[in-house]
């Protein structure tokens, strides 16, 4: 699993695997929904089919995990952020997507998924000239490996001496960044925000980017880090249905599947946390931010193939994803 993400009110601590996401495993039944609340209403069987698409969060449940550059403030010369910057601008969710489906799918390189990308957006045209020796660190998953190829690449057009080295998780590569043993890192904007706060208690990060980054921008004041501008594309918690459901139940987003689809036939799949009132970003966060009621709960893994599979195969209506998956349909 990606190492990024906040799951259900937690930090994520970026260890491949780490995704821990939504409560107590089991399923409730009878007349009562998984909130506890009368379900009287018929709610959405699941509907099987091999398309998956994540219904948006139009009520920003989820906190803001833009993907963002993150640089040692030394080596942060107005050519490379500005290199940075522009990879920023033409990264929106849907581009995630189709790279993490050319590398994690398709089975190209993240080094010929970047430079396809780059060639597409005409990322190395009109570039600010900078110089020197840049090395992007990369995590030990395939998106974070694939967008530090493509800073290194557009670096090197702009005239940088520019290498990617995998490290590993964020324990290793954040103080190598503060180091200037590596001078940039693709990170995800809520995650390391929540990473950094020293008090644990009051988060900093929130579905606003704007307020993420201002608080990530001040906490990495202290470490001799920099940021660029965040991209539209994220990588964090998500709920998909079937391109199959969607269409034939006509939603597009949680406040659509919440109007109608609450009641007991809607079945929720997600990791066994999910359902726990300790985790309010999955089941609890869909129950009191979208006023959702369902009929049961399925507990499978977090966010990988089980929970696509339930989904293709009609066991679950709705389950917990990552919004950047290769596996998803991106929304229009």
């Amino acid at each position: 699993m990606r190492s990024r993400s906040i799951v259900l009110g937690i930090a994520a601590l970026a260890m491949a695997g780490s995704l821990a996401a939504c409560g107590q495993a089991g399923s409730s039944g009878g007349g009562t929904g998984s909130n506890g609340t009368a379900t009287t209403k018929a709610g959405c069987a699941p509907v099987a089919g091999n398309d998956l698409v994540v219904l948006d969060d139009d009520k920003k449940l989820q906190n803001s995990d833009n993907v963002i550059p993150a640089i040692n403030t030394k080596a942060a010369t107005p050519a490379l952020t500005a290199a940075l910057d522009k990879v920023s601008a033409a990264l929106d969710s849907k581009t995630l997507i189709a790279l993490n489906k050319q590398v994690d799918i398709d089975r190209q390189t993240s080094a010929v998924a970047a430079s396809g990308f780059i060639a597409a957006q005409k990322l190395s045209d009109g570039l600010q000239k900078g110089s020197g020796t840049v090395v992007i660190g990369a995590a030990n998953f395939s998106e974070s490996q694939t967008l530090a190829n493509i800073y290194a690449d557009v670096l090197k057009s702009a005239g940088f001496t520019s290498s990617v080295k995998t490290i590993g998780n964020r324990e290793l590569y954040l103080p190598a960044l503060e180091k200037g043993e590596i001078q940039v890192v693709p990170e995800y904007a809520a995650t390391l925000t929540e990473f950094m706060n020293p008090d644990k208690a009051k988060p900093q990060a929130t579905p606003d980017i704007d307020k993420t980054v201002a608080a990530l921008t001040a906490l990495g004041k202290d470490k001799g880090l920099s940021f660029g501008k965040p991209a539209a594309a994220t990588d964090q918690n998500a709920f998909a249905v079937t391109t199959a459901f969607a269409q034939k139940n006509s939603v597009k987003t949680l406040s659509d599947f919440a109007s109608k689809c609450s009641g007991k036939a809607t079945i929720i799949g997600g990791p066994p946390e999910c359902n726990s009132a300790a985790r309010p970003y999955c089941v609890p966060g869909l129950v009191k931010t979208y006023a959702l009621s369902f009929g049961s709960f399925t507990s499978l893994d977090a966010a990988g193939p089980l929970s696509k599979q339930a989904l293709k195969t009609g066991k679950v209506t709705i389950a917990l994803v990552l919004s950047s998956d290769g596996g998803l349909t991106a929304s229009s």
